[in-house]
C-alpha cells in the first residue's frame, strides 16, 4: 500500500516551485529598485527552503540497488533529456551558443545535477556526527575552490540546507505548527524584506546563488567566510519561516504538489520563449503593470503545468523509463488477469459437466 502523502509538504513543494517560476519570470522585467528588491528577497530564502524540503524527503534513500536505479531513472535521465531539449531550444529558437553541454548545467538544470549528488551524499551524512556543522564548514571552504563542472559550487554551497532537512525529524518540524512559530515566521520574513533593501550595499545578489568562487567576487577570504555564513543563516531562518506559514490542510493545491518536477522542467521553455518573442521590450514601458502581468502569468503557468490532465501527459516525458515500465506492468497484469479468468471459466465449465443432471448423464443412477 503506497504511503499517504503529507499535504503540508505537497503545499510547500507546490508553493516553492511556483516561486521558482515567478523568480525566473522576473528576469524578463526591466531593471528597477523594486524589481531588484523583490528578486533579492525571494532568492535569500526560497532556494534554501526548496533544498531543505528536498533533504527531508530524501531521508529514505539508501545504496540499495532499487534506490540507485530510481535515482538514475528519476534524476539522471531527466537531466540528460532536458539538458538536450533546452539546449536545442536555445540554439535553434533563441539563436544562442552553448558550451560544455552536460558538464556545465544550463539554467534550471543545475538543480537536478545537485540533487543527484546530494542524494548520493545523504547516507554518508546521516552517519557523520555533527553533520550539519560539517556541511556548513564544507560550504564555507567550497567557495575557495569549487568549480562550475556539474555545478559543484552550488552542490557544496547549499549542502547545509540539504543536510539539515535530511536530519530533521517529524517531531522537530511539528514545532513549526505552533502559533508562536507562525508569528515568528512573519517577523523573520519581514526582517529579510527589510534587510534585502540594502543587498547590493552589503554584498551583491551573486552571493545568493552560491555558485561563484570568492575570488570572483573581489573580497578577501575572511570577509567571504563572514558573508557566506550570514547568507546561510538568513537562508535557514527564511526557510523555517516559510515552512511555519505553509498550510497543513489538503486540497486542490496540495494535490498539485505531486507534479512539481513537471513544472520545474517545462516552465523554462515558456520563460525563454517569452524572451525570444521580445516580451522584455513590452515590459520596458509598462511600469507596475508589467510586474503584475508577468507575476500573474508565472503563477498561472505553474498551475497549468501542475494541472493533473496536462501534468500526467508531460510526466511521460519526464520519466520515460518509468512510464515504459508501468505500461509493461499493466500489460502483464492484464495478461495474468485474463489467464486467471480463463482458468476459472474452464474450472466452472468442468464442474458443471461433472455435476449430476448435466447434459449426457443419467440423473437417476440404476435406471
Amino acid at each position: 500500500m503506497p504511503a499517504q502523502r503529507d499535504p503540508w509538504f505537497d503545499n510547500a513543494k507546490m508553493a516553492l516551485v511556483t516561486l521558482v517560476v515567478l523568480g525566473h519570470s522576473w528576469t524578463l522585467l526591466p531593471e528597477s529598485r523594486l524589481h531588484a528588491h523583490l528578486y533579492d528577497f525571494l532568492y535569500a530564502w526560497h532556494v534554501p527552503a526548496f533544498v531543505l524540503v528536498t533533504g527531508y524527503l530524501s531521508r529514505s534513500f539508501s545504496y540499495e540497488r532499487h534506490r540507485l536505479w530510481q535515482l538514475v531513472r528519476t534524476v539522471a535521465v531527466p537531466y540528460l533529456l532536458f539538458e538536450c531539449a533546452l539546449a536545442l531550444f536555445r540554439v535553434h529558437v533563441g539563436g544562442e551558443r552553448l558550451e560544455d553541454l552536460f558538464t556545465d548545467p544550463h539554467w534550471p538544470m543545475w538543480y537536478l545535477a545537485a540533487l543527484f549528488f546530494w542524494r548520493l551524499l545523504g547516507p554518508l551524512f546521516q552517519r557523520i556526527p555533527g553533520a550539519v556543522p560539517v556541511a556548513v564548514a564544507t560550504s564555507l571552504v567550497a567557495g575557495l575552490y569549487a568549480v562550475d563542472t556539474l555545478d559543484l559550487a552550488r552542490v557544496l554551497g547549499l549542502l547545509p540546507f540539504f543536510v539539515a532537512g535530511l536530519l530533521a525529524t517529524p517531531e522537530q518540524l511539528a514545532r513549526l505548527r505552533s502559533r508562536g512559530a507562525q508569528a515568528a515566521g512573519v517577523l523573520v520574513l519581514a526582517g529579510i524584506w527589510l534587510a534585502t533593501t540594502w543587498t547590493d550595499r552589503w554584498a551583491s545578489t551573486e552571493w545568493l546563488y552560491y555558485r561563484a568562487r570568492y575570488d570572483e567576487l573581489a573580497v578577501g577570504d575572511v570577509e567571504a567566510f563572514v558573508i557566506r555564513a550570514v547568507v546561510l543563516a538568513v537562508g535557514a531562518l527564511g526557510a523555517l519561516a516559510f515552512l511555519a506559514l505553509v498550510p497543513r490542510t489538503g486540497g486542490w493545491f496540495s494535490r498539485m504538489g505531486a507534479w512539481t518536477l513537471v513544472v520545474y522542467l517545462f516552465h523554462g521553455f515558456a520563460v525563454l520563449g517569452a524572451e525570444y518573442a521580445e516580451y522584455p521590450r513590452w515590459t520596458a514601458d509598462q511600469g507596475g503593470l508589467a510586474l503584475l502581468v508577468t507575476s500573474a502569468a508565472a503563477v498561472g503557468l505553474a498551475l497549468l503545468l501542475a494541472w493533473r490532465p496536462l501534468a500526467t501527459l508531460l510526466h511521460h516525458l519526464v520519466d520515460p523509463l518509468g512510464s515504459a515500465q508501468r505500461s509493461v506492468d499493466r500489460a502483464v497484469d492484464v495478461a495474468v488477469a485474463e489467464a486467471e479468468t480463463a482458468v476459472i471459466s474452464e474450472a466452472i465449465a468442468g464442474a458443471a459437466l461433472a455435476a449430476p443432471g448435466s447434459a449426457g448423464q443419467d440423473p437417476v443412477p440404476g435406471r
